[in-house]
């Protein structure tokens, strides 16, 4: 049974998340041969301010230049 598990930013529409798990699935099962029932896939958001990359967190990324000084 595979498992896929993904961390993403929150913030993604239902739609956005609903179509990542569909191309996920769709990947295991072509790259795998695995039927499509038993491939699982957990999305697991993580709020901006919890998401760092070099020290800095995502929402500190995302701010206008201005708002950084």
């Amino acid at each position: 049974m595979p498992l896929v598990q993904v961390s993403i930013a929150a913030g993604r529409s239902r739609v956005q998340k609903d179509e990542l798990a569909r191309q996920l699935t769709r990947a295991v099962c072509d790259s795998l041969a695995a039927p499509v029932e038993s491939v699982r896939v957990i999305l697991t958001e993580v709020a901006e301010e919890n998401w760092f990359a070099s020290g800095v967190s995502l929402c500190e990324r995302r701010r206008p230049t201005a708002a950084k000084d």
